[in-house]
């Protein structure tokens, strides 16, 4: 039987939402009938969009945090031998969640009708990306699920804990780079203005600097508005522009060469590549399957290609480090750790230490980075703001000198 969720009123007119399995729309009404409660909207749970245009429940995907508890708990239960559509059902009446609740219960009802769990999760594959119903569907080929489960929970949980790290250290810098701005931009906007008045009717040619302030200043308040329109006007011309294919990979080509972003973006790309693998080939996935969902996880276009071009050479009797290293994207401490692999045998072993390395040293790169950026932006909030008050105090220099 099919999910569906539902949103009714009470005895005392109290809004209920919630998630149960019927035949029909008309069957789940007629029951929540039988229930006392007087329903206001039923709807299946599925991937897409509803009837009346709007979107379901699991079209809105989950959190990765949620999505590694949900993994552990059914890890866990997998353990102790339970059947699959008692382990989902379990799960889902233990979340708190109510879009775990009604995403699990959907798939529960595809097992139930005789679909595989990861065919059944390929009914939501915002929820369940590519990776996680692969690795599932190696595990239920194997028996090993519970394994593979544990497998997914720890990467979950480890790509949801760098995507944390990688926030957090640049959260700082963002509020002071915004608020730097900010009052550079009140400073010369509303405060120059004022002051400079002062210096109207001296009759006196100012010196240079002062002559520039003032200029910068007239020149932000009356095209200021047109400039930030002008900057937005062309974030959205260049979002829409790298929807196309051939723009963002030359954007995507660019970044790489940048001298300091390129080494980040490769950074962040070969651990997850390297992570995704690992945890792929751990599972029993076969080498180019894991290959081509490997790739899909890299963000970077030409580091994509790359990896397709090198499970092409794969297929045709190369080893994976060195169809990897004829790219030159990635670096080479993970092709050496993947060709010590494949020469010794512990091919998983070698790609789980080169995602560790690759993340450890993304951490200490960025660490690096925002440990720089920070002094050099306060020293060049301090050139600025000394800047303007020398433009000011110029002119009353000169003042006193002809006074005296």
């Amino acid at each position: 039987m099919p999910a569906f969720e539902y949103q009714a009123l009470d005895a005392g007119g109290r809004k209920r939402k919630g998630v149960t399995e019927g035949d029909t729309a008309r069957a789940v009404r007629a029951r929540l009938r039988q229930d006392g409660l007087t329903p206001l909207a039923v709807e299946e749970v599925r991937e897409q969009a509803s009837a009346r245009g709007g979107l379901s429940l699991g079209a809105r995907g989950i959190s990765p945090l949620d999505l590694a508890l949900a993994t552990r708990q059914m890890a866990t239960l997998a353990r102790a031998g339970l059947p699959v559509e008692e382990i989902l059902g379990t799960v889902a009446r233990q979340t708190e969640k109510a879009r775990i609740r009604s995403v699990l219960t959907a798939v529960r009802t595809r097992v139930m009708e005789g679909h595989a769990l990861a065919t059944a999760m390929g009914a939501f594959p915002r929820v369940f990306p590519e990776l996680y119903r692969t690795t599932v569907a190696a595990g239920e080929q194997t028996g090993h699920l519970d394994l593979v489960l544990e497998r997914l929970a720890d990467y979950t949980e480890n790509r949801n804990a760098l995507r944390q790290k990688i926030s957090l250290a640049l959260f700082y810098p963002l509020i002071l780079t915004v608020v730097a701005i900010g009052v550079t931009v009140a400073l010369l906007a509303f405060v120059v203005p004022e002051v400079v008045q002062v210096f109207a009717g001296i009759g006196q040619e100012l010196p240079w600097l002062t002559r520039a302030l003032i200029a910068t200043s007239d020149a932000l308040r009356d095209y200021g508005l047109w400039a930030l329109a002008g900057l937005v006007v062309g974030g959205f011309g260049l979002r829409r522009l790298l929807r196309h294919e051939r723009w963002r990979y030359r954007y995507h080509g660019m970044l790489l060469r940048l001298p300091l972003v390129g080494r980040l973006v490769r950074g962040l790309n070969t651990a997850r590549f390297a992570r995704t693998l690992s945890i792929l080939a751990g599972s029993g996935v076969p080498l180019l399957e894991a290959l081509r969902t490997g790739g899909e996880v890299i963000g970077n276009q030409p580091m994509r290609a790359a990896v397709t071009a090198a499970a092409q050479r794969v297929r045709e009797g190369s080893g994976i480090g060195r169809a990897l290293e004829q790219s030159g994207y990635f670096p080479p401490m993970t092709v050496h750790l993947i060709k010590s692999g494949e020469s010794s045998g512990r091919l998983n072993e070698m790609l789980e230490r080169a995602a560790e390395t690759q993340e450890r040293e993304l951490e200490t790169r960025i660490a690096m980075v925002v440990g720089v950026f920070e002094p050099m932006l306060i020293v060049t909030m301090g050139a600025v703001v000394l800047t303007i008050v020398l433009a000011i105090l110029l002119p009353i220099f000169e003042l006193n000198q002809l006074v005296n």
